[in-house]
């Protein structure tokens, strides 16, 4: 028999996750600078600045989720014969390889096509900045197609998430020019940064899984011996 997933347990346990990982990542940052004896291997696997630990894999996985869901509601607007079945086929490819860059920071290497100063000292914001304005604008019919709830929930989600994505990295890069990246202030403007993005990816999930819900029926898994 198919297994309904109930969306308000799903919604509170994300939301709940994404506040753990980003408290514990904060806890991590500030046992490494202000208590430097704690040299407890435990902390790079918490930091919301590394590289290859647990957040980075679960903000990895919060967006792969948000293509795959994205790509199922492609194909039940394709099986209902409704329109805009590309767009949502297209934002979940470009989820999926956002997935992919957050696990292995593939846009660090657009840094490498121009040496900029100032908050532009991390120079990939430009191209990706670029990017995000022209696929904003692309989108546009598609955001007044959508009903007003998931309109806006979407919008709020992608201001959180590019916010930190984007935004935050003018401050960052400021900081990081003048006075290195080995510090209290650059880890904590990194982990709001990180946050943003975090809470951003579980809201528009969260979103998404509502919009399915309301206009695709309900989130369902077939048991085994149905498969």
């Amino acid at each position: 028999m198919p297994i309904v997933l109930p969306e308000r347990s799903i919604r509170r346990a994300l939301f709940l996750l994404a506040g753990i990982v980003a408290l514990l990542g904060l806890g991590a940052e500030l046992l490494h600078y202000l208590v430097p004896s704690a040299s407890w291997s435990i902390i790079p696997l918490l930091s919301l600045s590394g590289e290859g630990n647990f957040p980075t894999w679960y903000s990895s996985g919060l967006l792969a989720s948000c293509g795959l869901v994205l790509l199922a509601i492609s194909a039940g607007v394709r099986q209902a014969g409704g329109s805009f079945r590309r767009h949502w086929a297209f934002l979940g490819v470009v989820f999926i390889y956002m997935s992919l860059d957050e696990a292995v920071e593939l846009h660090e290497n657009l840094s490498k096509l121009a040496e900029l100063h100032g908050v532009l000292f991390f120079s990939w914001v430009v191209p990706a900045g670029a990017i995000v304005l022209g696929l904003g604008l692309c989108y546009l019919p598609f955001l007044k197609h959508l009903p007003a709830k998931s309109r806006w929930r979407f919008v709020l989600a992608g201001t959180i998430y590019v916010g930190g994505a984007l935004l935050m990295e003018l401050p960052l890069g400021y900081w990081a020019e003048r006075a290195g990246s080995d510090n209290l202030v650059y880890a904590l403007i990194d982990w709001v940064e990180e946050t943003l993005e975090i809470f951003g990816a579980t809201l528009f999930l969260v979103s998404l899984l509502g919009h399915l819900r309301e206009h695709h029926g309900e989130l369902r898994l077939l048991a085994p011996e149905e498969k």
